[in-house]
């Protein structure tokens, strides 16, 4: 496949998918990386226990969530990505997921630094955090409290979304006091309290992470490139455009009307009282954007 075919199947996927994409593609180059160069370049991108060599690079509380200890880690990683974010984006649009991933990453990482420098003799063997783990449960459990009821199949019978919730978390907490990844633990902890106060704030219409989004838009308007304007330009009028910008604003406002109704049904009801209908219609909505 070309370069231009390839572009235009990323181009398709959803948000979600992209992100699996690029973990598996960072996993892959990191993998060639260490193995042909210096297994030491990872620890330039994993997030360091101790705050001072935090300090040193800041970027890790990011950038520690595209690292993956092995291919049963990145696997397994992946694969609830993928299945809480389609539930996810069949909800929200593509901005929504990211914030809520992201911060999950984030509060995961700071938990992680705040439990190795209070109880240092309480955290084994760990030198470093890597993983998606904390974004990953912050999507997942987010998911589990908007819509607890929601019915999934697993192998021969349906559970529901709250009772998978409730399982993976009791199953970070069990294994703190027995295990030698405390840190790895108490990452995921926090990514999954970022993904419930998310959906209980959601619920109370005040959505936490606006003002994360617009921190991202200026940093990204920052280094975006600006277009040198010439000094002369010509002008040409077009007569139907007021109308047509009219329309498709009316669309765009119609469309978020009918998005927030079937929220609010959601919310008061459940997931499963959507008609296939509105179903389709939240898939589309979550696509387009």
């Amino acid at each position: 496949m070309s370069n231009g075919g390839l572009r235009y199947q990323y181009a398709r996927l959803s948000v979600s998918e992209k992100l699996i994409v690029i973990n598996v593609l960072v996993f892959i180059i990191m993998g060639l990386i260490t193995a042909l160069i210096s297994p030491a370049f990872e620890n330039w991108f994993a997030l360091p226990k101790d705050f001072f060599d935090f300090l040193m690079q800041p970027w890790s509380l990011i950038t520690y969530s595209f690292l993956h200890a092995g291919l049963l880690h990145i696997l397994w990683n992946m694969y609830i990505l993928y299945v809480a974010g389609r539930i996810v984006l069949n909800l929200f649009d593509g901005r929504r997921f990211l914030n809520i991933y992201f911060l999950g990453v984030i509060l995961g990482g700071l938990l992680f630094l705040l439990s190795y420098n209070v109880f240092p003799a309480l955290m084994g063997t760990n030198t470093s955090l890597i993983g998606a783990s904390a974004g990953v449960m912050a999507v997942l459990i987010f998911v589990c409290t908007y819509i607890p009821n929601h019915e999934v199949r697993l192998i021969f019978f349906n559970v529901k979304l709250w009772q998978i919730g409730v399982f993976v978390v009791l199953m970070d907490l069990v294994q703190i006091p027995m295990s030698d990844n405390v840190g790895g633990h108490i990452a995921h902890l926090g990514g999954a309290l970022l993904g419930y106060m998310y959906a209980r704030q959601l619920y109370k219409g005040t959505d936490i992470g606006e003002g994360f989004a617009k921190i991202i838009d200026g940093l990204a308007n920052l280094f975006s490139k600006r277009e040198r304007k010439s000094p002369l330009k010509t002008v040409y009028k077009n007569k139907s455009a007021p109308s047509a910008h009219r329309s498709a604003t009316y669309d765009k406002k119609s469309q978020q009307k009918k998005i927030d109704a079937i929220l609010d049904k959601i919310s008061q009801s459940g997931y499963e009282s959507l008609s296939k209908a509105e179903k389709d219609f939240l898939f589309k909505a979550g696509k387009e954007d």
